[in-house]
């Protein structure tokens, strides 16, 4: 019997995990799409202008509108190398 709930068990977790991964897919394109038409393009200025000091890929530079109020937010995130 203890075999088959550790079965039962490592599914439900498996499940779980798969149920919070598809939650942060669905959100993150949901931010996608209700993002500005600037944004890509934004994007890759920011990209040339760093790439003028340090050596950063397009993946490495993440750009986000958030809504809080009545203000938009800006946020940038870029992985800089050690």
């Amino acid at each position: 019997m203890r075999l088959f709930e550790r079965f039962r068990n490592a599914r439900n977790k498996s499940a779980a995990h798969a149920k919070e991964r598809l939650q942060v897919i669905i959100a993150h394109s949901r931010a996608e799409r209700d993002a500005p038409d600037y944004l890509p393009k934004l994007k890759q200025e920011l990209v040339e202008v760093i790439k003028k000091y340090v050596h950063v890929s397009q993946e490495d530079v993440k750009v986000n509108v958030e809504h809080e109020g009545g203000y938009e937010i800006l946020e940038l995130n870029i992985t800089l190398p050690k």
